[in-house]
């Protein structure tokens, strides 16, 4: 069990008082969905809907960026990207 869970309404880091999720538990959650990346936006956008609630002032863009965005970028620890699902054509 992680100590860096979400304290709500506020949405900082319960391990180090940072944004959540917080550098730490993003490392925790690309390693537990290592293999189920559409399982970590599912779990990661059911936060973002009960963070838009708790913060209306926030803009959009910026809670997409801090719940949603990370996950396709490339990963520090591996240096790598996974690629996207797009056809060809």
């Amino acid at each position: 069990m992680t100590t860096h869970g979400p304290v709500m309404p506020v949405w900082s880091c319960g391990g180090c008082d940072l944004p959540w999720p917080c550098p730490t538990r993003k490392r925790e959650l690309r390693a537990e969905f290592m293999d189920a990346p559409v399982s970590l936006a599912l779990y990661l956008g059911a936060y973002l809907v009960q963070a838009t609630e708790d913060m209306p002032w926030t803009p959009a863009g910026v809670l997409h960026r801090r719940f949603l965005g990370w996950t396709r970028e490339t990963d520090p620890a591996t240096s790598v990207v996974r690629p996207s699902r797009r056809q060809p054509g």
